[in-house]
């Protein structure tokens, strides 16, 4: 790994910039940005397993008087939360005639279809099937063994996390014109961040790839067995940045940030160095199926937790309520134009005219 300019923490976590270059004569990256290396962690990713788990929404969009529609792959689902609080979920469509039971209410765990009133607590009736569901207490996820087609896993794998009573926790969700793997290639493209997103980063130097230690690929040796939650997702095998967030005028918080992708529509940014570390940024890409025009459609659902270790950061976690919308706003900032540039991907690869 090539070395990385100093991390110096200082007892003030923001720092003002100096000497930084405009936006037109920083670096070129294109050199870098092999587009052979990203096709090759992207193939990677790929194959590695999912135990058939999709990303359907956040944990907090789950409501007690209503169930949560989303949709994987073209089919119809909804989730909500059944008599004991645990989640249940299953077919959107009423066995009876069809009804959207999205649009039905719940009473004491019970979802109640508003066509005829079949009932359903989350369990096989009357032609209705449920499927497993997940809550790791951020994101719901659902195993479609049908569609997914591998061996399939008990839970999710998923990345270790901060203490979640020490971290902010949000999720953005959007969707776009591409497939998966279109989400997947723009994460494990880091070196566009400075360029697509001066906004909001500047400084920004890869200062490892994959290529320089490769990762373990035996899912096994992925156990982490302080994880209760899953697998831990190969830190040494992703691509090392140094970059510095930039938040006002030349006020910026540098940091350097692990990117890994330890499954097929996964990639997970962990920043080891700097203010905040231990804090994730995990990007679950879930196709949606096509649009009225035969176009895929993929949704991206983006979890942010953020975490530090100094004494302040207590305010930081009772001022959560105010923070996780600007956090949001935040990421839907970046994604509006990490959409495009997804789309784009898409787009040129559908018409053959996709570079490589």
């Amino acid at each position: 790994m090539k070395p990385g300019r100093p991390r110096i923490r200082t007892a003030v976590p923001l720092v003002l910039r100096r000497g930084g270059v405009p936006w037109d004569r920083q670096r070129p990256t294109w050199r870098d940005a092999a587009p052979a290396v990203i096709a090759r962690e992207l193939k990677r990713a790929q194959a590695r397993p999912s135990g058939n788990w999709y990303v359907v929404g956040a944990s907090r969009a789950l409501r007690e008087d209503r169930p949560l529609a989303c949709e994987v792959a073209g089919r119809e689902l909804v989730v909500w939360r059944g008599p004991d609080g645990r989640p249940v979920a299953g077919p959107g469509a009423c066995p009876h005639l069809g009804a959207p039971l999205s649009d039905s209410p719940v009473r004491c765990g019970t979802l109640v279809c508003h066509w005829h009133g079949l009932a359903l607590n989350g369990t096989l009736f009357a032609g209705w099937n449920p499927l497993p569901v997940h809550d790791d207490g951020v994101l719901l996820w659902l195993r479609l063994d049908d569609i997914g087609g591998e061996a399939p896993l008990d839970r999710p794998a998923l990345p270790p996390r901060p203490d979640p009573r020490r971290a902010v926790a949000t999720v953005y969700t959007g969707s776009g014109v591409c497939d998966p793997e279109d989400i997947v290639a723009n994460r494990l493209d880091p070196w566009h961040g400075a360029w697509l997103h001066p906004y909001s980063f500047v400084d920004l130097t890869v200062v490892g790839s994959p290529g320089d230690q490769e990762a373990p690929e035996d899912p096994e040796a992925l156990e982490d067995p302080g994880n209760p939650e899953g697998r831990a997702d190969p830190q040494d095998g992703g691509f090392t940045v140094d970059v510095s967030f930039k938040l006002a005028w030349r006020v910026v918080v540098p940091v350097r940030a692990v990117f890994t992708a330890p499954g097929p529509r996964t990639v997970v940014m962990r920043i080891v160095e700097g203010e905040g570390a231990g804090s994730v940024v995990e990007t679950h890409a879930t196709p949606l199926g096509d649009d009225e025009r035969g176009r895929p459609r993929t949704a991206v659902t983006e979890a942010v937790l953020a975490t530090s270790d100094r004494a302040g950061f207590t305010v930081a976690l009772r001022a959560a309520p105010v923070l996780r919308p600007l956090m949001r706003a935040a990421a839907a900032r970046l994604w509006r134009d990490d959409l495009a540039y997804a789309e784009r991907r898409r787009h040129l690869r559908s018409t053959g005219r996709f570079p490589g």
